[in-house]
């Protein structure tokens, strides 16, 4: 087996945890037309018209994050029902099982829903439901995290927030986050008491945010003083500040990188501009993740594949990254053990091969070079005979 062929089985089968989906995000263009004709939501008159012209669409690079923006709320509409939400879910469950994500923890937007009269239980039923089945017949943990859209006002989040306490109370809803649009139109301070407030409520929820992807460095530390997070998600601003970089590492404060949306966004030109380098040597706990998975056209595989062919990691170091993103997951003790547990079974199985291949071309070039010395020793003998 080649070392091209080990690399990419082994990127398939280690253990990964994915900690920046967007449950929107990972719409198939087959389930939105699907579920527009059942729901009978028409479409803007300038949208593709077919789940083939819509794929082709997402194939490309978007103008910026607002174009992007456009589609993923254009698609959102098509989400009435609690059947419509479980199953979008739920397809998220099966997609991701064929690749070897063990947990994930992932976001959905209830400001995005209770603006279009979709009350907070159709949503959550639907998504806990698929939550709980994925457990059950796929082993796959998950986490929900509810997030505040940047582009809404304090005063609706805050009403999110009191629709959702009975979610939190049962342990359906584990964390908050902020995303969506500009940060800098909209800073993290803007929510502030938001985060305070939830944090009040409710100790043991995660908190995290979007934060130095438009901005630099400054917007994480704005998160980091204002919000108290725990995680940045894409963060891929951080490399730019020494004293930053050593603050993430001390407190283990998680960057939920997302490397193909950065470039579907032409936030970067090239994957080696994310500096990923830079968060080992400082030892910053990063994941790789797949953000919107359908409208950029690349789930969490295609994302590591992507960052392999880049920066040409060794088994060791992506082992290094899987364990990380374990630790910094919101999941027990218990779990955490289970999944570092797996992690070591892939690594090990596939050291064995790397070592046997090794051993098998060394074995192959000492037997060549047997043949050539035996090929020499024979023309030697027969030009001497010839000779005499």
């Amino acid at each position: 087996m080649s070392e091209a062929i080990t690399m990419e089985n082994f990127l398939r089968e280690l253990p990964k945890c994915e900690h920046h989906c967007h449950l929107e995000g990972t719409l198939t263009t087959e389930l939105l037309f699907k579920l527009a004709k059942k729901n009978h939501i028409e479409l803007p008159d300038d949208y593709p018209k077919t789940p083939e012209e819509l794929n082709e669409k997402y194939r490309k690079v978007y103008t910026d994050l607002d174009e992007f923006l456009k589609y993923y709320y254009t698609g959102m509409e098509v989400l009435i029902t609690e059947t419509d939400f479980y199953q979008l879910t739920w397809e998220l469950f099966l997609k991701i099982n064929t690749q070897d994500v063990q947990h994930i923890e992932i976001f959905f937007d209830p400001q995005g829903h209770l603006s279009r009269n979709i009350e907070f239980d159709v949503f959550m039923s639907g998504m806990s439901r698929a939550c709980e089945k994925a457990f059950n017949e796929l082993g796959i943990s998950s986490k929900l995290i509810m997030c505040f859209l940047r582009d809404f006002s304090k005063e609706d989040a805050f009403r999110a927030i009191e629709l959702s306490r009975p979610y939190f109370q049962n342990d359906l809803i584990h964390g908050i986050g902020l995303d969506s649009s500009s940060e800098s139109e909209f800073p993290p301070y803007l929510f502030r008491e938001c985060y305070k407030e939830i944090k009040k409520s409710f100790p043991k929820v995660g908190l995290t945010a979007h934060g130095g992807e438009e901005l630099g460095p400054e917007s994480i530390i704005d998160c980091i003083r204002y919000l108290k997070v725990t995680r940045i998600d894409h963060g891929i601003n951080a490399y730019k500040n020494l004293d930053l970089l050593k603050k993430l590492s001390k407190d283990k404060i998680m960057l939920t990188i997302c490397p193909i949306s950065e470039f579907k966004v032409q936030d970067i030109t090239d994957y080696r501009q994310l500096h990923l380098e830079k968060y080992l040597q400082y030892n910053v706990p990063f994941s790789i993740n797949s953000d919107d998975p359908v409208y950029f056209d690349g789930y969490i595989l295609e994302n590591y594949v992507k960052i392999q062919e880049s920066y040409n990691w060794d088994m060791a170091t992506w082992c290094k990254i899987a364990r990380n993103s374990i630790n910094c997951s919101w999941i027990s003790d218990e779990r955490k053990n289970e999944l570092l547990a797996n992690v070591n079974k892939v690594y090990i199985k596939y050291e064995s091969i790397a070592s046997g291949s090794k051993e098998r071309e060394s074995v192959t070039v000492a037997f060549v070079k047997l043949m050539f010395f035996c090929l020499f020793l024979i023309f030697f003998f027969y030009k001497f005979i010839l000779n005499q």
